[in-house]
């Protein structure tokens, strides 16, 4: 099947991934992809001299925004390419976040959020496993205060933070961002990196929520290499889970929210 369009795409100024623009840009259009959205991991200016591993860092910005917006250009008419960030709602952050990126006018934000409270206080990541349901109702209340800014385009990996304990407990609070994201009218990503890379993401009892609520989900290659750009075999493997969690219809496309 044919994906026509990724919005969760990365650079190698993350220190994460490789390749380079144009690359990712070739894949897409080998693979018929017509809508390309670049969202690498935003960059943050953090208290007390902590830097993030895993981000570029704010003096990339222009140069990234330069990088597409030349590649938009030369490859007009050919595929649509979209400028954006992938950022984390941090509370003490986020207006500095804003206030840095302003003056770049990017077509959009996803939501992907890694850490809780504030990234550099300490606090463990998502992904690591935990049967404390009350890091679990933080996470939930954090991300749903995210949303609630009207900054957001999509909310990628959702289910990122891997609670363990008990199953009424997951869906008590995944349940609540089910709700609040659809009252929002903001699709809720499956992640195909995390699928075809064995993660605990995408999970099936999450995405089981989205189908009873009716969240509109999106497709999203979170690409770290160009290869990834709507692999056929990802496309696949992301639908035929998906359909295992009773849900046979994903949306074609965003609605960008500029930041």
């Amino acid at each position: 099947m044919m994906m026509k369009a990724n919005y969760h795409t990365h650079t190698a100024r993350c220190m994460h991934a490789e390749g380079t623009e144009k690359e990712y840009i070739e894949q897409a259009l080998a693979r018929q992809v017509r809508t390309l959205g670049f969202s690498d991991h935003a960059p943050q200016v953090f208290d007390g001299g902590y830097v993030s591993g895993f981000r570029m860092l704010p003096e990339q910005l222009e140069d990234y925004v330069l990088t597409l917006q030349s590649l938009r250009q030369e490859y007009a008419g050919q595929i649509e390419l979209y400028i954006g960030l992938e950022a984390e709602y941090y509370p003490r952050y986020f207006d500095r976040l804003l206030k840095l990126i302003q003056p770049f006018r990017l077509d959009y934000l996803i939501l992907g959020q890694h850490f809780i409270g504030n990234e550099g206080d300490g606090e463990p990541s998502c992904p690591r496993p935990t049967e404390d349901e009350s890091r679990l109702e933080r996470y939930v209340k954090q991300t749903i205060e995210a949303l609630e800014t009207g900054r957001f385009s999509c909310f990628a990996h959702p289910d990122i933070f891997n609670f363990t304990g008990d199953a009424k407990i997951y869906r008590k609070w995944y349940e609540k961002l089910c709700l609040r994201a659809k009252e929002l009218s903001i699709p809720l990503e499956m992640n195909m990196l995390g699928l075809s890379t064995g993660r605990h993401y995408p999970s099936e009892a999450f995405f089981r929520i989205v189908r009873e609520v009716g969240n509109e989900v999106i497709l999203g290659c979170d690409a770290h290499a160009p290869g990834r750009v709507a692999d056929p075999k990802e496309i696949n493997q992301s639908l035929r889970f998906l359909h295992a969690c009773g849900i046979d219809q994903t949306a074609d496309r965003l609605e960008l929210r500029q930041p």
